[in-house]
């Protein structure tokens, strides 16, 4: 059913917002310390020149989020160069039409990123490390997440803008909960008694020497940087620790508790300024000879907490109005204020519960402060070193003991690895992509290598062994299995030919079982989604065209295993929305609209892109 679909994100450039921001090494690179000048471009858009570093890059970044799905890297690397250019075409485009986001409003959207919070509260600190860590300015940062936030919001102008009728509704529950009628038989593979003769052994072995050989292997030479190990070499002091702990004594205290309650008089259409503050005024007279929490249940315009006796729990700043807030800051336990004034009314305010905070003493909280200040300083120096390795594993890319030298590591060694299968270091999906990697294997360091939180490795190749040949004489055995296994194929599908032929003519799918000693399978009712059948075989019953003119469509499928199916589908019913489905009828034209609306922007952006001027140089890209 509809509510299936996924309600996505709509920012497609969510990708590089969380490049730019919630990877520090994602902007790490060789564009830090190249001449651009002598190389040239991948592609063009405009003025703006992509090179391979580039793509590599965004590469880089594909690869990280399709980890375990096996994908040509030249696949990977053209797609993405085409989402580079699609969004360089955008920008160029947001640009010149004038769409522009504030700098309040990008300091407002990078303070509630995550990354940049410490204990729920945007850190200016962190925020500082990271533009050092990447040697850009604040000024540089907001811009480019003003870029990203001005297309999303070009992007949103067009999705949000879609909508979808009763009829879009109806036609969609009509394909979705569509139900099929089908009768199937399965074809097994019986093993061929026709054993392969010398001739089609050499001949087969011949067209398929790429199926027998030993596959390309590498073995690697690396550094990396590990924080836990940087942290066990944080040297400690009193001294150094009772200054952090001076600094940062935010950490180490107890917030002030604070809870309360409110009587609250609104002013409306109906109660002037003046009323309010009457009743609020005799609301706390009343109170010398009356419990607050019993006056407010029998007062308060503020129903919701009435019944709690005015409670609004414990007190956070920001949340209210500042008279408000100001008010309940500076009460004493147990004291009632003087009627208050906000937007909604006339307050009477009590504090029910008061914790004072406290620093806590340095030795009650040491092993807490030795903790945080080895973190905070192995970070520190972990970001530094990794700037070192990124810069001089650059600079000096024919070797790796001279950024070991410098940081202190050592130059490890990984034993022969393939590209898919690998032990220790190279068990790292990252890993063994970056040593297959054409800069690795022309002699080059790799980039750095980010590997979970707090490690970071580069690689440099060692020995490479290039796929070889296996011998006939080796393989013959499997190569007689793969024949015999096709001869039986053939065998099947020789059967299912004829089945088909005769059931398209007329004859029922029971007689031809019954001949051939096979068993037939029936299903009716099948729909979309919800069928217990094999996904591929539902699949493609769902694909198949109608039964026309009370002839039933009849269709071979093989599935994943192997087998072979014959399907006869003789009904298909067209689907009515159900209870379930008029009650999330809102949800359901919420996301159809905004699928609609996604095509309308993918459409769009590929208008913008047919008349922009892009140049994409056949040579150089995607090398």
């Amino acid at each position: 059913m509809l509510t299936q679909i996924r309600e996505k994100s709509q920012g497609a450039l969510a990708w590089v917002i969380l490049t730019l921001i919630c990877v520090p090494f994602a902007l790490w690179g060789i564009n830090n310390y190249l001449d651009t000048g002598k190389e040239a471009p991948v592609a063009s858009v405009g003025d703006k020149d992509f090179y391979q570093r580039d793509v590599n890059k965004a590469y880089e970044q594909y690869s990280q989020n399709l980890q375990g799905f096996k994908i040509d890297e030249q696949v990977l690397k053209t797609q993405a160069l085409q989402k580079l250019i699609k969004d360089e075409v955008l920008l160029q485009y947001v640009h010149a039409e004038g769409l522009v986001i504030t700098d309040d409003e990008a300091r407002d959207f990078i303070k509630s990123l995550p990354y940049f919070q410490v204990d729920g509260k945007f850190s200016d600190k962190q925020y500082k490390t990271l533009l050092d860590t990447q040697r850009i300015t604040s000024n540089e940062f907001v811009g480019r997440i003003k870029n990203a936030l001005t297309m999303e919001q070009f992007q949103h102008s067009i999705v949000d803008s879609s909508f979808a009728s009763q009829y879009d509704v109806e036609a969609f529950f009509k394909i979705q909960n569509q139900q099929r009628d089908v009768e199937f038989l399965t074809v097994p593979i019986e093993a061929s008694n026709v054993k392969p003769t010398d001739d089609e052994i050499s001949s087969y072995y011949q067209q398929h020497q790429d199926l027998y050989q030993l596959p390309e292997q590498v073995s690697v030479e690396y550094v990396e940087l590990i924080l836990e190990d940087i942290i066990k070499k944080v040297v400690l002091s009193d001294d150094k620790l009772k200054t952090y702990y001076d600094e940062q004594k935010e950490l180490f205290t107890n917030p002030e508790r604070r809870k309360i309650s409110h009587i609250l008089f609104t002013i409306n259409d109906k109660v002037t300024e003046k009323e309010a503050l009457e009743k609020a005024t005799k609301a706390k007279n009343e109170l010398q000879a009356k419990d607050f929490s019993t006056l407010a249940a029998e007062v308060s315009d503020d129903k919701l907490t009435a019944k709690k006796g005015g409670d609004l729990g414990l007190f956070n700043v920001g949340v209210m109005e500042k008279s408000f807030e100001d008010a309940a800051s500076t009460l004493k336990l147990g004291e009632v204020s003087n009627p208050v004034r906000s937007a909604f009314g006339y307050h009477l305010i009590k504090v029910t519960e008061l914790v004072p905070g406290g620093v806590k003493s340095f030795d009650s909280v040491k092993a807490d402060v030795i903790q945080a200040y080895q973190k905070a300083q192995a970070e520190n120096a972990f970001f530094e070193a990794g700037e070192k390795l990124t810069e001089m594993s650059f600079e000096h890319p024919d070797s790796l003991q001279t950024v070991a030298t410098n940081l202190g590591v050592a130059v490890k060694k990984s034993s022969l690895f393939t590209k898919d299968k690998g032990e220790g270091i190279a068990a790292e999906d990252k890993i063994r992509s970056s040593a297959f990697s054409e800069e690795v294997l022309q002699g080059n360091n790799s980039a750095p290598v980010e590997l979970g939180v707090g490690r970071l490795v580069v690689v440099r190749l060692l020995e490479h062994k290039a796929a070889t040949k296996r011998e006939l004489s080796e393989v013959k055995q499997d190569v007689v299995s793969q024949l015999t296994k096709q001869k039986a194929q053939l065998q099947a599908d020789e059967k299912v030919q004829k089945i088909t032929e005769k059931l398209r003519s007329g004859f029922s799918i029971q007689s031809l079982a019954a001949e051939n000693n096979l068993s037939v399978k029936s299903e009716k009712g099948l729909v979309r989604g919800k069928s217990k059948l094999p996904e591929s075989l539902s699949n493609a019953i769902f694909k198949a065209a109608k039964p026309l003119a009370g002839k039933p469509t009849i269709l071979n499928i093989v599935l994943p295993t192997g087998e072979r199916l014959v399907v006869s589908l003789s009904k298909v019913t067209a689907g009515t929305m159900s209870e379930d489905d008029k009650k999330q009828l809102d949800l359901a034209k919420k996301n159809i609209a905004n699928a609609f609306g996604q095509t309308e922007f993918n459409q769009t952006l590929n208008s913008l892109q047919r008349k922009a001027d892009v140049t994409v140089n056949a040579k150089t890209q995607t090398q």
